[in-house]
């Protein structure tokens, strides 16, 4: 998954009369709150035209991921493709996922960058085979299963010394010299490096893993997702043009469940031989 450490400080769960829960912590910070309530409120507009109650605000705080994306009341939220195929296959259904913009990636997609210290003399990805690695969590698209499969493609053998809990936690094992090594969600280095937090300074990318489907917004299963498609696709044309810069959003790309299927599954990193 991508979502770091530094983030807006728990709220209590937002809920409408019908207890619907809306969550989109997967980019939430500090520097880009503002923007991500603007998001909603502008989401919220588009669901009322089509006759959907939202909850007021969003639900921040460890209640916005794996809970929220359990949870039966789930109107709209964002998680990652790897625990979508996994843990919440057959669970939720997919809305969609967003045109990040990034550079050499289709839109619906996006890729890590795999990164290390400015001051570490190795250059290519190949030399940092057996390097210690630090990876945000184990059902993480971007921080392992994409740096697994790209460096089983290359043969390279990573070396998992350091669970850090979230992207911008593994950037500072990095500066600390806790490892040698990590892949970062490119959407949260791009952030890291705008948002003035240092998060991404004394690190460099070394290599980029190619494009995999972008983290899909979902909603509980059974729930009509176009409608919700429609409301979001609309906000994200009303974003103004900083604030969409900010949030990294230029549009919603629907992708199908197959899509997400056909990413292969890495072992777990303490069962992973490299």
């Amino acid at each position: 998954m991508s979502r770091a450490p530094g983030r807006v400080s728990a709220l209590s769960a937002a809920s409408d009369m019908a207890g619907l829960i809306a969550s989109l912590g997967m980019y939430d910070s500090p520097a880009n709150a503002a923007a991500l309530d603007r998001l909603w409120a502008l989401i919220r507009e588009a669901l009322a035209d089509h006759a959907i109650a939202a909850p007021a605000a969003l639900t921040r705080g460890p209640g916005a991921w794996l809970p929220a994306w359990q949870d039966p009341a789930l109107l709209l939220s964002q998680t990652c493709g790897y625990p979508l195929r996994t843990l919440l296959r057959g669970r939720v259904t997919l809305i969609g996922a967003a045109d990040h913009g990034l550079a050499d990636t289709p839109p619906g997609h996006y890729h890590s960058v795999l990164v290390a210290r400015q001051d570490d003399p190795r250059e290519s990805f190949a030399e940092f085979s057996h390097a210690r690695f630090a990876w945000n969590e184990d059902l993480s698209q971007s921080g392992w299963a994409a740096p697994w499969q790209f460096a089983r493609e290359n043969q390279v053998r990573l070396n998992p010394v350091y669970r850090s809990g979230g992207h911008r936690a593994s950037a500072a094992a990095l500066r600390a010299g806790k490892a040698d090594l990590a892949a970062l969600d490119a959407v949260t280095w791009a952030m890291m490096g705008e948002d003035g937090s240092g998060d991404a300074r004394g690190l460099r990318v070394i290599a980029c893993t190619p494009p995999t489907p972008a983290l899909p917004f979902i909603t509980a299963r059974g729930r009509d997702p176009l409608p919700l498609f429609a409301a979001l696709s609309s906000a994200i044309s009303a974003l103004n043009a900083a604030e969409s810069a900010q949030l990294h959003l230029k549009a919603l790309v629907s992708l199908g469940e197959a899509d997400y299927w056909a990413i292969p599954n890495p072992p777990s990193p303490a069962q992973s031989d490299g």
